[in-house]
């Protein structure tokens, strides 16, 4: 009889993990099972072997795979178990997909990949320096620092080449599944075996992938794409990791295990001994580059346009002046002047704003009543196009009224601006325009990701969208750029407010630029003067790093100490005020050398019919913020280490 220790997918009791069961067949540690916890058949990870214990064991039902998952992935699930301070079964219900021990048909001919024209890869001297300079890499970590056009992905492409002639496997990350398609289609040029998975794929899709990508070894090395969980796919043979466009904050994961993509792919090369990451960005995380210059990790620059590249032309317009908006109230004629052109062109807009809908606020304007949503609080955004107010927190919908409920006039009136206002206007200025709009309303079938050829193409002339437009795309009939409003975003209570809006506006404005090809970037702003903008429209990443670092060191944030977030959710005001106040004070006795800030309302207080009020805790000691966490609170409490947003 052999005894192993098995860690389930499910919480059995706090603080205890793992489990020891007997099978009499000898199973490899690593191997994915069935196993019996109390009435419940649940799936398992064999965690190691172990000496018969003085108590009797429930036997292995069943193992559920040929291959044991590698050894470096059962360290990384007790690394994060451990950093992010979340019990092993939350980790393992995050590292393996759903579904492991069904029964599943064989999987017919997969999806039919974007194309795009292949080119011949002619690296620039920067470009072959920067692969040399991956190559010699033994291991550990380097960050790709390139301006926007500069041809980051060709080094990746190459690395992947040089990592899979050795027999290891690569893993490419993106921030964003819509980003998937266009990556793909880039690297099917150059390798035969390609793995993509996402959340949007069946969980029998899912499924297939993972076991192919347990099926590989040095004799059958594959590339990996996805976004942040492609990270667990279980390669035996890992020789790559790159993180693309690695400033984004969806790297960092917001339900537990609240982890970053970014630490945890530095954590897996480590184990993997003689496994490389590059993280590659124009406009890295101060935290990011600040930790690689001070811990002397390479980093690697790329400061021209991959191809001959005419700079694009970038005009600042004032909002506040009613002369720029003559033709219409919020698209400037500048702007509309160069759509004009580039539809006479045959060339394609960009069209950024970063708020979905149709209007943010519904008023009356005779006694000033606001829709809000009864769950949150918040004002409720009009969907025109669907005749609906929507909550953009908890999603709550209601029908439009036909008058105020307070005062009963029929004075309604809707105030702000979205990407649906903006699209049904952009339609109503050029009606022979292929208009599409991108952003998290679209349907399945209208997703970037499935609309990706018919960008690519140049068949689409018009685009509109929010945030998922500035990361990372390259189309190459793309020639003007617009930012409808550049400053939305500076006043958000975030000490990362100010870096947000530089990274989007300096993407947004790098998705032109790439080509001989002339091209155009319209900003519209309230505030032309500010300097986030100004740096941000002259790409000057050293100023801008040099003075946010500065603000940080004042303020004392990451990265200069650590932070870990603490929100309760409770159903009344009352009970989170009190609850926030007694645990502040509790932690500040027991704490003395870290800073508790609050308790405050979090910035969305109300969400779902609760209340939800936070702490923030710095300190410097990151185990002093561990152990916080680790430390048993009443359910209604969630702690985030390392919080992406203070939101």
């Amino acid at each position: 009889m052999y005894y192993y220790l098995v860690a389930p997918t499910i919480i059995v009791r706090k603080g205890d993990d793992a489990f020891t069961y007997h099978s009499e067949q000898q199973l490899a540690v690593g191997g994915i099972v069935r196993i019996s916890v109390g009435k419940k058949e649940v799936t398992g990870l064999i965690i190691k072997k172990v000496a018969k214990p003085s108590f009797v064991t429930k036997p292995i039902i069943n193992e559920l795979t040929d291959r044991p998952v590698p050894a470096p992935l059962i360290e990384l699930a007790q690394w994060i178990k451990t950093y992010y301070a979340t019990p092993l079964p939350t980790v393992l219900q995050t590292m393996l997909p759903a579904g492991l021990h069904k029964k599943r048909r064989q999987q017919g001919i997969g999806p039919k990949h974007p194309i795009r024209k292949r080119t011949q890869i002619v690296l620039n001297d920067e470009q072959r320096l920067a692969v040399q300079a991956i190559d010699e890499l033994s291991s550990g970590t380097t960050l790709l620092h390139g301006v926007t056009g500069s041809g980051k992905t060709q080094v990746y492409i190459e690395a992947a080449r040089h990592t899979h002639n050795q027999g290891k496997s690569a893993i490419i990350l993106v921030p964003e599944i819509s980003l998937t398609p266009q990556l793909v289609a880039e690297f099917a040029h150059h390798f035969e075996k390609i793995i993509v998975t996402h959340s949007r794929m069946t969980e029998a899709d899912r499924h297939h992938a993972w076991l192919a990508a347990l099926a590989s070894d040095a004799a059958h090395p594959v590339v990996v794409i996805g976004p942040r969980s492609a990270l667990f796919m279980p390669l035996a043979d890992l020789g790559l990791i790159v993180i693309d466009e690695c400033h984004e904050p969806s790297f960092k994961q917001e339900q537990a295990p609240r982890y970053s993509a970014l630490r945890v792919a530095s954590m897996l090369v480590r184990f993997h001994k003689q496994a490389k990451a590059v993280f590659g960005s124009a406009t890295p995380a101060v935290t990011d580059y600040y930790l690689a210059e001070q811990t002397k990790s390479p980093i690697l620059t790329l400061t021209q346009t991959a191809l001959a590249a005419s700079k694009p032309q970038v005009h600042l317009v004032d909002s506040r002046s009613r002369d720029n908006f003559r033709e219409h109230r919020f698209v400037s004629d500048r702007l509309i002047a160069h759509i004009r052109e580039a539809l006479a062109g045959n060339t394609q807009t960009l069209l950024f704003h970063n708020r979905r809908g149709t209007a943010p606020l519904a008023l009356c304007a005779h006694c000033g009543w606001t829709a809000l949503c009864p769950n949150c609080g918040v004002p409720l955004t009009l969907h025109a196009d669907r005749h609906q107010l929507v909550c953009h927190l908890c999603g709550q919908r209601s029908s439009l009224l036909p008058s105020c409920p307070e005062c009963h006039r029929p004075d309604i009136v809707f105030k702000g601006l979205g990407t649906k206002q903006i699209e049904n206007e952009i339609r109503r200025l050029f009606p022979k325009a292929r208009v599409a709009r991108f952003d998290a309303d679209n349907s399945r079938e209208e997703t970037l990701a499935s609309r990706y050829q018919e960008l690519y193409d140049g068949t689409i002339d018009i685009i509109i969208g929010t945030q998922l437009l500035a990361k990372g795309l390259d189309l190459p009939h793309l020639r003007t750029v617009g930012v409808i409003q550049a400053d939305s975003g500076l006043q958000i209570p975030d000490y990362q407010a100010d870096e947000r809006v530089f990274q989007l506006i300096y993407q947004v404005a790098g998705r032109v630029g790439r080509g001989s090809q002339p091209s155009s970037v319209i900003i519209q702003t309230y505030q032309p003067e500010h300097p986030i903008i100004r740096l941000a429209l002259a790409r000057d990443y050293r100023a801008f790093y040099q003075q946010e670092l500065s603000q940080r060191r004042i303020g004392g944030f990451p990265p200069f100490t650590q932070l870990l977030k603490l929100t309760c959710t409770y159903q009344t005001e009352a009970g989170a005020i009190h609850a926030a106040q007694r645990l502040a004070k509790l932690l500040r006795e027991a704490w003395p050398e870290t800073t508790v800030l609050g308790p405050a309302p979090a910035f969305y207080e109300r969400l779902n019919g609760a209340y939800r009020w936070q702490l923030l805790i710095k300190s410097r000691r990151r185990a002093d913020l561990v152990a916080i966490a680790s430390s048993t609170m009443p359910p209604q409490w969630h702690a985030d280490l390392d919080p992406a947003s203070l939101l």
